[in-house]
């Protein structure tokens, strides 16, 4: 896995994020704290297993997983999905999958900036990050 991920990672800014969690299913008073929320992005590495914490005052999530091996995951909002991440490139890229759907998020880092794009069909949010 690619260093450059490791850390602790800022919201900063997010493009179009209330559109794509209309896409995937989120209802309206969630997507209202969701959008007003900075959370925070921890990801860290142990052996072979990676962790990403999401913390924020609104909901705080923990995922741990190794890379290639599909795993259960409970997303933030709730929906119990399949999960895969892999390295693409310089890419860390997540595919969530449920009841006939498949989401990508994928994280790139440029210096100190982690860029987050979300997408669901022809929805795509754009989160950007800063290193801690």
């Amino acid at each position: 896995m690619a260093d450059a991920f490791l850390g602790t990672w800022n919201l900063k800014e997010s493009e179009n994020f209330d559109e794509y969690m209309k896409a995937i299913g989120v209802g309206f008073a969630m997507r209202q704290v969701a959008t007003k929320t900075k959370p925070t992005t921890i990801i860290e590495v142990a052996g072979d297993t990676v962790t990403v914490k999401t913390q924020s005052t609104f909901k705080n999530t923990e995922i741990s997983f190794k890379l290639g091996e599909e795993f259960e995951e409970t997303t933030a909002d709730g929906r119990k999905v399949k999960s895969l991440v892999s390295v693409d490139g310089a890419k860390l890229v997540h595919v969530q999958k449920w009841e006939e759907k498949e989401t990508s998020l994928s994280r790139e880092v440029t210096g100190d900036n982690l860029t987050l794009t979300l997408t669901l069909g022809d929805v795509v949010s754009t989160r950007h990050y800063v290193r801690a």
